[in-house]
This record gives C-alpha cells, sequence and structure tokens, in this order.
C-alpha cells in the first residue's frame, strides 16, 4: 500500500477525497482478497458424516442422578477406575465448575470451530478416501497444552480449557510461547498435526536436515489439509513472524549452511530451531527477536520447492527419504 500512496501522491494527481477513498479501499480489497486462502470446489463438496458432541456442556447441566444417563452416552469416559464417587466428586468441585464456566463464555457456541472441523475432515477425507471420520468430543478439563486434542481412528477429544485465549487468567504463569497459540483458531491446527503425525514416519536420519524436513513434511500436508487457513497460523505463528522468516528466508540458509549444520547430528540443534521455545537460538544478539521453530519453517520450504518442481503426489513425497527429497527439491532461497 505505501509505495503506491507515494506514487499516486508523486504524480499530483488532484482526486476527490470521496473517490480517492473508494480507490483505497478497492485497492485493499484486491490485496487481501489475494492473500486469502482457497478451498477446492471437490473437497467442498466432499460428503462426509461429521459428529460433534459437547461432553463439557452435558457434564455441567448433569447432577449425580444423571451418572448413569450420562455413561450410557459417553461410555469412553467411565472406565473402572472411576467410580460415580469420583464423578460425584467432580461434578461438585468448585475448580471444575470454574472451568465450565470460563469454557462456556467462549464457546456458548461452536459453529465457527464445527465448521472448521468439519472442512478439515472433507479435506483428510479427498485425500485419504480410506480414512475413517471419528466422533468429536469437547470436554472441559483442566489446562493441559501437551494434550489439547487426542485423536485415534473413531474418536476425536478437544479440550476447550486450552483454547479460551492467549490472555486468559487460566495461563497466568505458562510460558507465553506456548499460551499465545491457546486461541479457538488453533484447534483445527493442532487436529491436523495430530492426523498429519500419524501419517509421517519419524525419520530414521539423526541428521539436522533430514529433521526439518521430517517437520516440513507435516507442515505441508497440513497447509493441504486446512486450505481455509492463512499459512501463519498453519505454522502456529503470528502474521509479523511469518513475516520475519520470510524476509530473513536467505540469511537463515546461509547461516544453516556455513556453520555446517545441515548434516550434523547435534541434538541441540532440534532445541535451538525446531522444538518449542520463544525464538530461535543463532547466538546472535538479535536471537530475541526471532520467531522460535524456523527449522521447521526452512523444512516447509525445502518440501514446498520440491513439490513444485517434481511430478509426485502427496503421498509419494511424505514416504521420500530425506536426502532423495532435499535433491530434488532445487531449493534456492
Amino acid at each position: 500500500m505505501k509505495p503506491l500512496f507515494n506514487r499516486l501522491m508523486a504524480l499530483k494527481i488532484r482526486i476527490p477525497m470521496k473517490n480517492f477513498l473508494c480507490l483505497l479501499l478497492i485497492i485493499s480489497c484486491i490485496i487481501s482478497c489475494g492473500d486469502n486462502p482457497k478451498v477446492n470446489s471437490d473437497v467442498a463438496g466432499t460428503s462426509i458424516d461429521f459428529k460433534l458432541k459437547r461432553f463439557d456442556v452435558a457434564l455441567a447441566q448433569s447432577a449425580p442422578s444423571d451418572i448413569a444417563k450420562l455413561k450410557k452416552e459417553y461410555p469412553y469416559f467411565f472406565s473402572q477406575r472411576f467410580d460415580d464417587v469420583y464423578w460425584t466428586a467432580k461434578m461438585n468441585d468448585t475448580v471444575q465448575k470454574e472451568i465450565e464456566q470460563e469454557v462456556a463464555k467462549e464457546f456458548s457456541l461452536l459453529d465457527e470451530t464445527g465448521s472448521d472441523l468439519e472442512l478439515l475432515f472433507k479435506h483428510i477425507k479427498y485425500y485419504y478416501p480410506e480414512a475413517s471420520i471419528p466422533k468429536t468430543i469437547m470436554v472441559a478439563t483442566d489446562v493441559d497444552y501437551r494434550n489439547k486434542v487426542i485423536l485415534n481412528d473413531s474418536l476425536l477429544f478437544v479440550s476447550l480449557s486450552t483454547y479460551l485465549g492467549a490472555d486468559h487468567f487460566f495461563y497466568h504463569g505458562v510460558a507465553r510461547f506456548h499460551a499465545k497459540n491457546f486461541r479457538k483458531e488453533q484447534i483445527a491446527v493442532d487436529v491436523a498435526h495430530a492426523f498429519a503425525k500419524a501419517q509421517i514416519p519419524p525419520s530414521q536420519s539423526p541428521q539436522f536436515m533430514a529433521q526439518i524436513i521430517y517437520e516440513g513434511k507435516k507442515l505441508y500436508l497440513m497447509q493441504q489439509l486446512l486450505s481455509q487457513k492463512p499459512l501463519h497460523e498453519v505454522l502456529s505463528y503470528t502474521s509479523e513472524e511469518l513475516d520475519f522468516a520470510r524476509a530473513n528466508e536467505v540469511n537463515i540458509w546461509e547461516y544453516f549452511v556455513r556453520k555446517e549444520l545441515l548434516f550434523s547430528t547435534d541434538r541441540k540443534l532440534l532445541t535451538r530451531f525446531v522444538d518449542p521455545a520463544p525464538f530461535s537460538k543463532f547466538y546472535l544478539d538479535f536471537d530475541n527477536e526471532t520467531p522460535g521453530r524456523i527449522g521447521r519453517y526452512i523444512g516447509y520450504q525445502i518440501v514446498s520447492s520440491f513439490m513444485k518442481n517434481n511430478d509426485n503426489s502427496i503421498k509419494t513425497m511424505l514416504l521420500q527419504d530425506a536426502e532423495t527429497l532435499f535433491n530434488n527439491a532445487k531449493y534456492k532461497p
């Protein structure tokens, strides 16, 4: 916008303010529309049997006399490890009640979240016709950011208490780089990650290059499954963090090459560039200005370059070994 604005001023064209504002609005729409993700019409038309149930609401509205009914409707929660005394205590627990109240405020309706998940599963069915669509169960539990979603072939559990907003008071004391993604927009992203992780065999090579390509494969598949999401959400970045990664991609890649990190087997590289962290660790003065997990972004770019320069299906690419994939990626940031 700014260069174009400056060019208009340099031409000294007199434009009535009303028309000028309309022009800016049109330009803004063109730019923003160009960045909007598109959903394949074939994907949107894919038929699935998507079911979403609110165990969090059912539990919050139940009394001990309703436990038998809950057992019948949600049998997977009622193992022999937890008897009726446990569930009676849980229904009366003040902490549980507060969790349920806060979840109800943020998720009184699940229209947008449900639509996100339904579209995700349409993508999954489109790319993986043999996949079963799990029944989706929303729960309200203690905050456990390591188990925000649990996915298997028949059931998906989503802990809504970990998606109440980055600044929610429940998360005071949780590291900011974790809490910034405790948002409802990340629910489908976390489910897509759980699915992608199940589809892609972990790299058997300890080399740094193999590890970032493994991460890149997951992100590439996630992007295909989340075509309605902007890339920064898929990466669990802010838009500013993605802008930094794009603007500095050449420098990051040159650093990896110059420091001979690509074929290193030093496990500390994963801590520095792949594992969740507040920033990436180049051991430079500006480290705290960088987004964390920058190695995943580079891996994603390598995989994207491979898919652009080779005639391969996604499933074939996912099974490709890292060395062959890199050699054929023609990656030139």
